[in-house]
């Protein structure tokens, strides 16, 4: 189920996101269901306070449930300004920047972490962006963006 608590987000079909939500879902192979709240910076900066120890927002953040039996996977929260902004500086749509961030919230809650692994949810994360149609990943992003960094420093 979804959850929109943000009035900027008119542009935002709540049963489009469902349906993009249930193929993703799918196409990780996450059993159970997943709740998620799109909300402001706020509300994603006081959650990661809550529960990362950061005081700053971010733009998603996964929960998995402690146990799933096949009934509930774990929630996510996305932060509809961090996406808004995102969204203009890689060019494309809210609608498919959320659904970039709810695929990288779903495989974090299917147990990939692409802080301590050794690329494996990058990988996974770059094949079903070709597999959902999805303009970019997170983490290819994350990469490109790093790479040009390191090319413009000085030795």
């Amino acid at each position: 189920m979804i959850n929109i608590e943000h009035p900027d987000a008119s542009e935002l079909s709540k049963s489009g996101l469902t349906r993009f939500l249930n193929r993703a879902r799918e196409a990780v192979g996450l059993r159970g269901d997943v709740e998620v709240l799109l909300a402001d910076d706020a509300t994603l900066r006081s959650l990661n306070k809550t529960f990362r120890h950061k005081n700053k927002a971010t733009d998603v953040l996964s929960f998995p449930a402690a146990e799933n039996p096949y009934g509930h996977a774990g929630d996510l929260a996305i932060s509809l300004d961090t996406a808004a902004r995102q969204a203009a500086a890689f060019g494309h749509t809210l609608r498919d920047e959320v659904r970039i961030l709810l695929l990288h919230g779903l495989l974090h809650l299917s147990g990939l972490d692409h802080e301590t692994d050794d690329g494996e949810m990058a990988a996974r994360e770059a094949e079903l962006r070709r597999e959902l149609r999805l303009p970019i990943t997170l983490i290819e992003r994350v990469s490109t963006t790093k790479k040009r960094v390191n090319r413009g420093r000085k030795p």
